[in-house]
């Protein structure tokens, strides 16, 4: 019996699927990326690969919307506030000013390699600007998905720094990106009428997404719904709404999503673990297709063309661009150490955004969007490459990890309403200073909930005695009890469960 079409597409579909989760699981063994394998799925099986044949920029940009959407929600939704407050101010100069700047340098050397060298790259001076614009944010789901999966304890909170700068950059690019697409297009667009369009567009966004993000937790902690599965499927809809919404009234429908993810992750919600579950399935779900999307739309013959110039760009990106704009952007920060400013420069990765935002010229019908295109894609495998591989690497060669990683050791999720937990390991001092679990009295309502001993976990009886190495959990009501009993046992290494 032959394969309808429908059947094809849906054997086809589960094939990309089971490949690029086993590559990306074979990849992690050695160091690679996942995210740069299912790019490179996508390229093996597309029109110059396996022969699939997938050439739509406009169903290339559909799928990355949806999927930006999500990635960047659910990125917002796992920022805490209370971790990034230390360094809201200089994670949003990155993802602002470090933006502008880096499109700014990586435009002039562009034009520089373009007047002196027209046979390899054919752009006017807005036609470079615009190549660097959709170049200039780093990618959120490769950051999010490298930090996260590399289980990185980075010190001088350069992780939320990082996390925050990659989930709200990526609206300056795309305006950057919108803006010089309308210069070229239409080069009599009046200067003052596209800032002024700049500027509304954070501003809606930012207003629609703190709305449209408490409203979803409003309603999401009152509605009563007759199955709870529901409730992360109507969350699902808030965010296709806060984007679409956001972006026909001429906001950044980007921003409300990231904004709104930072909203409902900080406020108590109604079956909130299951929801976070479903939205990070989803986000690796979406990263998946979006990756291979992107994979499938690119012919590498074409690339053959591009490469010496994409290489020049990308080292001169990697080398001078991203370092002089995080320097430049963190310089009066004194905190914040060399080796941090260091690091931040380095994890400027190019990914699936840059891509996505390289579709629209192409379908703006702007001169040259093919090699513009094509240089993205180039950059952005070099920058996985180069730059996600070495994460961990750099991280210890600053001297920016803790030689412990920040693992939790008892898996154990409670709903908000019910508690926190906190745990630590006891040596031979704590042990003769409080041999069992009820010698420990502490003011607040704090407990000892479990103890784990090699490989066993221990529910604490009357009669239960601690030993050196044991690893204890306490749960208590609030975080500061927790931090308070601490103080008193002396503890100063602990891990309090927040996520």
């Amino acid at each position: 019996m032959f394969l309808t079409m429908p059947e094809y597409i849906i054997l086809l579909g589960a094939v990309l699927l089971f490949v690029s989760i086993v590559s990306g699981k074979t990849g992690y063994r050695f160091g690679v990326p996942s995210l740069l394998l299912f790019l490179l799925v996508g390229v093996l099986f597309g029109s110059e690969g396996l022969g699939i044949q997938f050439n739509s920029f406009k169903q290339a940009q559909f799928i990355g919307m949806v999927a930006l959407s999500i990635i960047l929600f659910s990125g917002g939704m796992d920022t805490k506030i209370r971790d990034i407050k230390p360094v809201f101010v200089q994670g949003l100069l990155l993802s602002t000013l470090g933006v502008i700047l880096t499109a700014l340098f990586t435009g002039l050397f562009a034009f520089i390699v373009a007047k002196y060298y027209p046979a390899y790259l054919h752009l006017s001076l807005t036609g470079c600007f615009l190549l660097a614009s959709v170049m200039s944010s780093t990618d959120s789901a490769s950051v999010f998905s490298i930090l996260r999966t590399k289980n990185l304890n980075l010190s001088q909170n350069v992780r939320p720094m990082l996390e925050l700068e990659s989930g709200s950059n990526d609206p300056m690019a795309y305006m950057l990106t919108i803006m010089f697409i309308q210069l070229i297009i239409n080069s009599s667009l009046g200067l003052d009428l596209i800032v002024f369009n700049f500027f509304l567009q954070l501003f809606l966004g930012a207003l629609f997404g703190i709305a449209i993000g408490y409203a979803a937790v409003f309603i999401m902690n009152r509605i009563n719904l007759d199955y709870s599965a529901l409730y992360a499927v109507l969350l699902l809809a808030f965010v296709l709404f806060a984007f679409s919404f956001t972006s026909l009234v001429h906001g950044n429908g980007y921003l409300a999503v990231y904004v709104a993810g930072l909203v409902v992750g900080n406020e108590k919600m109604a079956y909130k673990k299951s929801v976070i579950t479903f939205f990070d399935s989803l986000t690796w779900l979406f990263q998946i297709i979006m990756f291979l999307a992107l994979g499938l739309l690119v012919n590498p013959s074409e690339l053959l063309g591009i490469m010496w110039v994409a290489l020049a760009i990308v080292l001169f990106m990697i080398l001078f661009a991203r370092p002089l704009s995080v320097f430049l952007c963190l310089a009066p920060f004194k905190k914040v150490s060399k080796q941090a400013k260091i690091f931040v420069s380095w994890v400027g990765l190019r990914g699936a955004v840059p891509i996505i935002f390289a579709t629209y010229p192409f379908v703006a019908g702007v001169p040259h969007a093919k090699e513009i295109f094509n240089i993205v894609f180039f950059i952005t495998i070099i920058s996985l490459i180069v730059q996600g591989t070495s994460v961990p690497y750099i991280a210890k060669t600053l001297g920016l990890t803790s030689a412990e990683e920040d693992k939790k050791t008892f898996a154990l999720d409670l709903p908000e309403d019910i508690g926190i937990t906190a745990e630590f390991k006891v040596g031979e001092d704590f042990v003769k200073k409080y041999p069992k679990p009820q010698n420990l009295i502490f003011k607040e309502a704090v407990r000892v909930v479990m103890i784990k001993r090699a490989n066993t976990f221990i529910v604490p009886l009357p009669t239960t005695e601690f030993e050196p190495g044991d690893k204890i959990l306490l749960l208590s009501s609030k975080e500061i009890y927790l931090q308070e009993a601490f103080t008193m046992l002396g503890v100063e290494k602990y891990r309090i469960n927040k996520d």
